[in-house]
């Protein structure tokens, strides 16, 4: 294998899937916000249906006298105004407190139109205002709620004040049968209606906002954790290297001593301690070069097949597994890079399985969907249903339950990292399984980066 002179994990050379939170939050508060306008884009649509409807109605059936042009030139420029909108917000994703104000505002200022032409604040289709005032309550910031407020107030005095009175006749004392009081009645009828469904699809688009907007969060704590935790282990991985190099200049010296030349069984003990201690510096140096502090130097050129059965055949060195079963199922051998963190993930994923059930434990590696997904099962008791509802959470095992800890947050993260996902459940015969997906963009060395290895 040849050593890498670039590391693919590098931004440089292909970017990893990570979005920055600041991003990511701007990117789920402009989809809300993009959603909530299609909702007010909808609600015009019924809108139109509904007013076409109540002119019809009320000039054909009713013999209601209506201004028909005035109201219908009103109507084909709230249709123009929503095939504009529509096409806007096709291409356009952003979408601001502005534009939802002005939005509420172009619908307030039609429906005002409309109830000049029609009998003013005498038209019992004048609390239909109360629909803006509560959409613009749930979708606008505070300052923008008190401007619809304000802008429907001043539209309402100004119908009484200049609008000519519906001309209806004055029997209310007839209830029911009452043309004014049925049309407040069709009028809160449709207010209730618009307000359940519109309201409800908006709060719901809002709580999937915060429910993303709180998973972003807890990311940024976890991945901020991650941090600390690399530096601290960074750290103590630098202090070590020396009294490590220190045990190891003693060692190769005992071994020449003539005391120990002649004792086999010292010698035997000395070469298992000089094992032992090359174990621990590989582990240190793994420490570092997950810490990034010379991946570029280390990542190496290789095999699928060879990246999975290194990693198998080292990890098994030194754990006292009873049988471990390896079944690799890829079909087709892909060029990837031996990165020092995908190795640590699927050695913790190992050491966790194995701490749970150390006397059998299988690992299944396929390729799917243009993923590698490695299966990792045991014979242990399982996942407690507490842990399986908090997967990944970094200290997230029960007191007595080995396998479930802070081993899993890292190898959930890891994943993350490089794109892919890890799910866990629990076998109906006893044990656990664990999944990993990384897609293969994130290991593969594609064919135009050939000439860098």
């Amino acid at each position: 294998m040849a050593k890498a002179n670039k590391n693919p994990f590098d931004h440089g050379s292909r970017p990893l899937p990570v979005i920055e939170p600041l991003a990511a939050a701007n990117s789920i508060t402009h989809a809300a916000g993009h959603k909530n306008m299609q909702q007010l884009i909808q609600l015009r649509w019924i809108a139109v249906v509904g007013q076409v409807a109540t002119i019809a109605i009320a000039s054909m059936l009713l013999d209601v006298q209506l201004p028909m042009p005035a109201m219908l030139n009103v109507l084909a420029c709230l249709i123009a105004f929503n095939i504009a909108s529509t096409l806007r917000w096709q291409e356009n994703q952003v979408v601001s407190n502005s534009e939802l104000l002005l939005a509420l505002t172009v619908d307030v200022a039609s429906l005002t139109a409309q109830l000049y032409l029609s009998g003013g604040a005498t038209n019992p289709f004048v609390f239909l205002y109360l629909l803006h005032v509560i959409l613009g309550a749930v979708l606008l910031e505070t300052w923008s709620t008190w401007t619809i407020a304000g802008v429907t107030g001043f539209c309402i005095a100004g119908l009484a004040l200049f609008s000519e009175p519906l001309r209806l006749p004055l029997d209310q004392e007839r209830g029911i049968m009452s043309l004014y009081v049925q049309g407040m009645l069709l009028c809160f009828i449709i207010d209730a209606a618009l307000l359940v469904v519109f309201v409800n699809r908006i709060m719901r688009n809002m709580r999937t906002t915060a429910s993303k907007l709180a998973d972003l969060r807890q990311r940024a704590a976890e991945e901020e954790h991650i941090v600390r935790m690399g530096l601290l282990a960074s750290g103590a991985a630098h202090e070590l290297g020396t009294p490590l190099a220190t045990l190891a200049v003693i060692l190769g010296d005992w071994k020449r001593m003539p005391e120990f030349k002649g004792n086999p069984e010292l010698l035997e003990e000395i070469g298992e301690m000089q094992t032992q201690l090359q174990r621990c510096k590989a582990i240190v140096s793994g420490i570092l070069l997950s810490a990034g502090e010379t991946r570029g130097e280390s990542s190496e050129a290789t095999t699928l097949d060879d990246f999975l059965y290194d990693v198998t055949a080292e990890w098994r060195i030194g754990r006292p597994v009873q049988q471990f079963e390896f079944d690799n199922r890829v079909e087709v051998d892909l060029p990837v890079v031996a990165d020092s963190t995908v190795k640590q993930m699927i050695s913790n994923l190992l050491d966790n399985a194995l701490e749970a059930s150390p006397r059998w434990l299988r690992l299944d590696a396929v390729i799917e969907a243009n993923a590698l997904v490695l299966t990792v099962t045991d014979a242990g008791p399982g996942f407690a249903e507490a842990i399986l509802a908090q997967f990944g959470k970094p200290y997230n095992s029960s007191k007595g339950r080995p396998g479930g800890g802070l081993g899993l947050f890292l190898v959930v993260n890891v994943a993350r990292t490089l794109g892919g996902t890890v799910a866990a459940s629990n076998r109906e015969e006893g044990g656990a399984v664990v999944r990993v997906h990384l897609p293969l963009s994130a290991i593969a060395i594609q064919p135009e980066q050939a000439h860098d290895y």
